[in-house]
Parts: structure tokens; sequence; C-alpha cells
């Protein structure tokens, strides 16, 4: 889960509600030094990411885009079995950029593999997005916390019953 907590940590990059985007710091403390160039490489990677992470909460999402862009950042990092450790792994050839990324890839390769890739999710507020490791036993959360976005979606409901009644 260590790994699939960067996948997170890179999603979440991202703060949908106030618009902030943290992805060249992120880079830039993975000791990459990032062009608007790169930036922009990242940032489409992250929202591909974000566009599965959607798809494992139950919000429909059309994943052929999102699967290109992540099949081509895959090539970028040229990543490679290698077999010096035990289980066997993926390890981008890539150096910047293209290697932070691949090893993102690498870490979603090991999870699917694990099973534990579909536990990786967005919240499905629409103004959040925020990814979150869903630890619930039968897999059902759907938010990325009953404090501040599920209490909002609760609150929602239960006003819209009253307003109904």
């Amino acid at each position: 889960m260590t790994e699939l907590t960067d996948v997170a940590a890179f999603v979440n990059t991202l703060e949908i509600e106030d618009g902030t985007d943290e992805i060249a710091s992120w880079l830039e403390a993975r000791g990459v030094r990032p062009t608007p160039a790169s930036v922009g490489r990242a940032a489409a990677v992250r929202e591909a990411i974000r566009a599965h992470l959607l798809a494992h909460n139950g919000i429909p999402v059309e994943l052929s885009p999102a699967a290109a862009v992540l099949e081509e950042a895959a090539r970028r990092s040229r990543l490679g079995l290698r077999f010096g450790t035990v289980p066997p792994r993926l390890e981008p050839e890539a150096d910047g950029v293209d290697g932070v990324l691949g090893s993102l890839l690498a870490a979603i390769a090991a999870a699917a593999a694990d099973g534990t890739w579909d536990r990786l999710k967005a919240c499905r507020a629409e103004t959040c997005r925020w990814a979150f490791y869903d630890d619930a036993r039968n897999r059902s959360r759907a938010w990325c916390s009953m404090k501040v976005c599920g209490n909002r979606a609760k609150a929602r409901a239960y006003r819209a019953r009253r307003g109904s009644a």
C-alpha cells in the first residue's frame, strides 16, 4: 500500500475546490527540475490516473483516453522488468519526469497484480475528487472523508428529502 500512497499523493497535487496545483513542487521533491512541458505531461498522467480512480468509485468515465495517456507515459518511461528483486518488478529506465511517472505506473501495475489497485478511489464529490485508499472491508467507501465530503452529501440528501416532504 505504500506505493499506492505515492500514487494518491501525486493525484492529490491538485486541490480542485480552490484550484491549487502543487504538481511542480511534488516533482521537485523527487529531485526533478520541472519544465512547462514536463509539468503538462505529469498533469495529463495525473488526470488519467484520476479517471481510473473515479471509475473505481462507480463514476461513469470514458477510460480509453486515460488509458492512451498512461500507455504513452509507460513508453516514455521505458518500463522494464527487473529480476534483481524478489518478486521481480517493473522499473523505469528513463530519468527525470518520465522516470518519476514510470515509478508511479510501476506501482499501479504492482497494485493491480496484488488486487489493491481498485481500492484506490477518487472521492465522488465533484468539488473534491481527492484520491483515497478504501480500507473498508466491503470496499464501499464513496468519499475521501465522512467528516467533510460525506457529511456534505448526507446533508444535501437530507435537505432534499425534507424539501420534498
